[in-house]
């Protein structure tokens, strides 16, 4: 009898204590309401996605996603710069609530945050100029390649790069796009919208698609467990989809709809 109600007692104890710890992991949709604000990293360097205007203000594809979420929830939002390499930790670190930064989706990261339905499309590839005679992965070799170090095209690269490629590993995409502009590097691993923004600011550098690295839609990245407020955001890139605002914003920056995206 004893034996039973200890038993009993340390089943009540953990099944509170799992309780708590569940009831914890939860909260953050619960303090985004209670505190009026949602913070959300983004990039500032990465347009069409995230950059600073002329005006010295934050705009982009990304930009706009955050601003919707914000308004669809009616709270304030704070926008966190992040760069490619702390974009998670920001999340573990709960210095912002979600990402909403180019984020791609893999087992690697899916051990350490969850993710959301995808919300508009993106894809890395290799790009060089037309004089230079890329074929294959193979042809990479004694050639420089610059990527944003932590980036999902530095994973990409890494798995495809021939022995005797020099990658050179940059800290942020400006680093990335200033050394491939002014010839330091002579390929550039990277997103093909901002390889198209490079092609548009810098003609004389005759930069055209050599090879597709991975097919990668961007998701919302979100804190570990932190489930109450994944569902919420899917349920308004639901509702975004279903009206057409996911396709607008695709359209109005990417130059054409978000089409079919994974959930």
């Amino acid at each position: 009898m004893k034996l039973s109600k200890r038993l009993f007692t340390l089943s009540v104890i953990a099944g509170l204590s799992l309780f708590a710890l569940t009831s914890q992991a939860q909260n953050a949709l619960d303090d985004v309401m209670k505190n009026k604000k949602i913070s959300i990293g983004v990039l500032t360097d990465f347009p069409p996605y995230g950059f600073v205007g002329a005006d010295l203000k934050s705009q982009g594809l990304d930009i706009d996603m955050a601003n919707y979420i914000g308004g669809k929830l009616g709270v304030a939002v704070e926008l966190v710069p992040t760069t490619s390499a702390n974009r998670i930790p920001y999340l573990q670190t709960k210095k912002a609530d979600i990402v909403i930064a180019t984020l791609g989706k893999n087992l690697e990261r899916e051990r350490v945050i969850d993710f959301t339905a995808a919300y508009s499309p993106f894809f890395q590839a290799v790009f060089a100029a037309k004089s230079l005679s890329i074929k294959s992965f193979a042809d990479l070799a004694g050639k420089s390649v610059g990527v944003t170090r932590g980036a999902m095209e530095d994973q990409e690269l890494g798995k495809v790069a021939p022995a005797g490629v020099d990658v050179k590993r940059f800290e942020d995409n400006a680093g990335t796009i200033s050394a491939f502009t002014s010839g330091q590097v002579q390929v550039i691993a990277t997103g093909a919208s901002v390889a198209g923004n490079i092609m548009a600011k810098n003609p004389q550098l005759n930069t055209e698609y050599k090879l597709l690295l991975k097919d990668s839609p961007n998701f919302i990245g979100v804190a570990k467990g932190e489930d109450k407020l994944r569902l919420k955001v899917n349920e308004i890139l639901a509702g975004a989809k279903k009206s057409g605002d996911l396709d607008k914003m695709a359209q109005k920056w990417l130059g054409r709809p978000a089409g079919d995206l994974p959930q």
